[in-house]
């Protein structure tokens, strides 16, 4: 299959949908690599044998399998951020008035460089501060994040307000309810400040968008925050917020945590409720934490998890103690160093893989046991993510670009195009051959008797403001196609000072492992720093 046969395959799809695409764009969507993913698909489709393996739908990669040891919970450091204010609001040495009204000030001293927020509501959110402070004085405790100032990415429906997805085509489309995610926050007592900037419906690693602009990271301004939960992650790096939701299709949440320096964890598919979430890819989407430290991640993610009738892909899978698991200072069992994909291609920048290995020995020290391998199923995972997300875009998008297509970005409309270069078995095909990956994935942990994953969340540092590249989400997307839990913590920094990011992935519902390793490469790092 070559390019220009994508392109036909496109123009012929695209037309018979009614989709008003000039020739022009096909062709520029061709030589910008917009079928790269295509095209990769199709050269891996034509590696594999023929048989009757059925197709890999949602229920298969939530499989539980055998536990590695509970690490023991043994309480040490000092508490972080969401804990210290949570103590000081029962205290009365602050209120929940006095921490919004900050964080409202800082928006406004720092947003109209940084470009964080979509949407700021000063008078809900001062009235939920002063409803906190009355509850908190009355003995009613809805849990850590009680009184605390958080933020939502914009395509999370918030009752009365726009969710724009980063397009202009939503702009002006006003939420009927609230997303689950939002009563989950409003039942934790969390005061909900503001919507966070993305680019065009979500898609991209980068913040570029043609409507809202960039979104500039806080650590280095004239770097970008990634994307595509790029408000979210500016808004915790700046600290006007203690955290903030993201999305995670294909790293989202993971690749802005890793240039901006943060914590980003991407719960296991369906721990995390979707109802009210604007989708990129339904099998792909998951919500999460960005935050400042791996307790706060752990807080945050006990606060906003369970089952959700209203959502069939959700689990009623237990929640294991996370705070418990982030005040373990050892951890057991062993640990994969991923050294390649099984080419011979470095998966990140000598910087990125200095540090990196440098922080998983702290896992050594504490405990683990360390070995380094070649995963080629990784590559196969990262096609087939990219390919299901494609795939599962044009649907999403279909009707709408057959009547508003003018009214997308640039950019968009290009990547767009890319998602409608295949035949009508593809999808199932896809399924497929991601079952055979994901199953002789999990037949080499067991042989090898790993109960960790550790690799790069990014192959580089944080790249100019507002540009894309699409293998930023190359280390990050083969995870959201498993659906198992991963988290990436700061690893150190490159010479210039830009933070690097580490992944850690554990088995299925296992949250509480990988928070215990990202604590124990956090505490490691502070020692070092």
């Amino acid at each position: 299959m070559e390019v220009a046969q994508l392109v036909e395959l496109a123009r012929q799809n695209l037309a018979a949908l009614g989709i008003p695409v000039a020739k022009e764009e096909l062709e520029r969507a061709g030589e910008g690599g917009f079928f790269a993913t295509a095209l990769a698909f199709h050269q891996l489709l034509e590696n594999q044998s023929a048989d009757d393996e059925p197709p890999d739908l949602f229920g298969e990669r939530l499989l539980v399998t055998p536990e590695p040891p509970t690490p023991p919970a043994v309480v040490n450091g000092t508490a972080p951020d969401i804990l210290t204010l949570a103590a000081a609001l029962r205290r009365r040495e602050t209120s929940s008035r006095e921490l919004v009204q900050q964080a409202l000030q800082h928006i406004a001293q720092r947003d109209g460089e940084l470009n964080a927020f979509q949407l700021v509501l000063p008078e809900q959110a001062m009235l939920q501060a002063t409803q906190a402070d009355e509850e908190l004085a009355r003995g009613v405790d809805r849990g850590p994040l009680h009184g605390l100032p958080v933020a939502l990415k914009d395509l999370i429906d918030l009752a009365g307000t726009p969710t724009t997805a980063g397009s202009a085509i939503l702009a002006t489309t006003l939420a009927e309810r609230d997303a689950t995610v939002v009563e989950r926050l409003r039942a934790a007592g969390a005061i909900i400040i503001g919507k966070t900037r993305l680019p065009e419906f979500a898609y991209s690693g980068a913040s570029n968008n043609p409507h809202y602009g960039p979104v500039r990271n806080p650590r280095a301004p004239e770097r970008d925050s990634g994307g595509s939960s790029s408000g979210s992650a500016a808004a915790v790096a700046a600290g006007m917020v203690v955290m903030a939701i993201g999305s995670d299709t294909g790293g989202s949440i993971r690749i802005p945590a890793a240039y901006c320096g943060l914590v980003g964890l991407k719960p296991t598919y369906g721990r995390v409720s979707l109802l009210g979430v604007f989708p990129l890819a339904w099998s792909l989407d998951h919500l999460g934490p960005i935050t400042r430290t791996v307790t706060d991640a752990a807080v945050s993610l006990a606060a906003i998890a369970g089952v959700d009738a209203r959502d069939p892909r959700t689990r009623d899978h237990p929640l294991r103690d996370l705070q418990a698991a982030a005040a373990a200072d050892r951890i057991e069992g062993r640990i994969g160093i991923v050294r390649s994909f099984g080419s011979e291609e470095a998966l990140a920048e000598p910087a990125v893989i200095q540090a990196t290995n440098a922080a998983v020995q702290t896992l050594a020290d504490a405990g683990a046991e360390l070995e380094w391998i070649d995963l080629p199923e990784l590559s196969q995972l990262r096609i087939l993510s990219a390919t299901i997300s494609q795939l599962e875009a044009a649907a999403v998008h279909a009707s709408t670009a057959r009547e508003r297509w003018s009214r997308y970005g640039d950019f968009f409309r290009l990547r767009l195009i890319g998602c409608f270069a295949y035949p009508s078995w593809a999808y199932l095909a896809a399924q497929r051959l991601a079952r055979r990956a994901r199953t002789s994935l999990q037949h080499i942990l067991d042989a090898r008797r790993l109960h960790f994953l550790a690799l790069p969340t990014a192959p580089s540092v944080a790249p100019p403001l507002g540009q894309w590249s699409p293998r930023a989400s190359w280390l990050t997307s083969p995870f959201n196609l498993l659906g198992w839990p991963v988290i990436s913590v700061p690893a150190g920094q490159d010479d210039s000072g830009l933070p690097i990011g580490l992944q850690l992935v554990a088995r299925p519902w296992r949250e509480d492992l990988v928070i215990t390793a990202a604590r124990i490469v956090e505490q490691g790092a502070k020692i070092g720093s």
